[in-house]
């Protein structure tokens, strides 16, 4: 990492005052500039990477718009070209403005937090909860909630005072979800998950049940060529692998009734789980729009009850593990399965224990 010679936090033109350790460098407070010195390693380098090895709490593309914005100077002059080549021994000054407020209003709702740090979040999230404001859910959704919940905690997404949302859950799907607090957190885990470099476990329940003991889909997915509301398996999509391996069918085993599926993602496609078990003739029970459930007329009474009991999709995100972007320690979160899930589950149990012991 390139250090400057100099240091100094600035409250004014007149009033300098030294950082303590040029190796613990730190941002200076809300719209204070900070003026350093470059030493010799720096010359011949960008200005806007030289600022992102400076100062790794900000993204580089996060300096890149403040280069644009004019809140950077070199030698005195302001400076509006990112890839401007800085010299050995030039004095560059930068303001970091205060974070703009998210637009998104904070709105206080009770949050499973599973942990959390300066740099990012990892929150359960109950099925029937909007990841992100959108049309039709302008709020109440986790975002408003992780707005309240981490107040100035939030060092700033791209300068504004936002949760970074770096993957998504669908609304009634449940389970886990992180979100970055830092722009630094933010990039690192964005460049986790275009690395599918996130170990990401989900429990499905399904549909009858696929033969074998498990399996690879492999399908691009796109949006759907007769609905566009839709995601489906096109030609032209992005492509899409989801693992899934057997953990117990329910029924008879020539014709199960439902199965529980462990699935594990290699890419985060929208709606990629329920489209992919969908493309096997085996969609998740309680989906409205990709269930395609079948006939039931060898369902016995209870276990027909408990099938079409869920008002959701039967589908949880019960692992997360990844590299900590910044700390680098390794994390990996657990999440059970949620109450109207397991009650199904139970229902089912009962009902193939009574027909194996008649």
């Amino acid at each position: 990492m390139l250090l400057s010679k100099r240091v100094f936090w600035v409250k004014s033109v007149a009033m300098m005052k030294p950082a303590p350790d040029p190796a613990l460098l730190a941002l200076p407070p809300d719209g204070a500039p900070l003026c350093f010195v470059l030493d010799s390693e720096a010359a011949g380098g960008r200005l806007d990477k030289v600022l992102g090895q400076l100062l790794p709490d900000v993204s580089r593309m996060r300096f890149k718009a403040l280069i644009e914005q004019g809140h950077v100077s070199l030698e005195g002059v302001t400076i509006t070209d990112p890839a401007k080549r800085v010299k050995g021994g030039a004095a560059i000054g930068i303001v970091l403005p205060p974070p703009q407020a998210a637009e998104p209003e904070p709105q206080e709702m009770a949050l499973s937090v599973v942990y959390e740090d300066a740099h990012l979040i990892i929150i359960d999230k109950p099925a029937g909860m909007v990841v992100h404001p959108a049309p039709g859910n302008p709020d109440r959704t986790l975002v408003n909630a992780l707005l309240a919940h981490c107040g100035d905690s939030l060092a700033g997404i791209g300068g504004v005072m936002r949760p970074g949302i770096v993957h998504r859950i669908d609304k009634e799907t449940s389970g886990l979800i992180v979100a970055a607090k830092t722009d630094r957190a933010h990039a690192g885990l964005s460049a986790l998950f275009a690395a599918h470099d996130i170990e990401r476990g989900y429990r499905a329940l399904v549909w009858g049940a696929p033969m074998g003991k498990g399996g690879t889909i492999e399908g691009a997915i796109g949006r759907s060529n007769s609905d566009r509301k839709k995601m489906a398996m096109v030609a032209g999509g992005r492509a899409a692998i989801t693992h899934w391996e057997l953990e117990q069918r329910f029924g008879p085993a020539l014709k199960p009734w439902a199965a529980m599926l462990a699935c594990q993602l290699e890419t985060g496609r929208t709606h990629q789980i329920r489209v992919h078990l969908s493309s096997l003739g085996h969609g998740l029970i309680g989906d409205p729009v990709y269930g395609r459930k079948p006939s039931l007329s060898h369902v016995p009474a209870a276990a027909k009850e408990a099938i079409l009991r869920p008002r959701r999709q039967m589908l949880h995100a019960g692992l997360l593990g990844f590299i900590h972007p910044v700390t680098r320690k390794r994390l990996r979160f657990e999440s059970p399965l949620p109450a109207d899930f397991t009650a199904v589950i139970d229902d089912l149990r009962k009902a193939d224990a009574q027909i194996q012991n008649t």
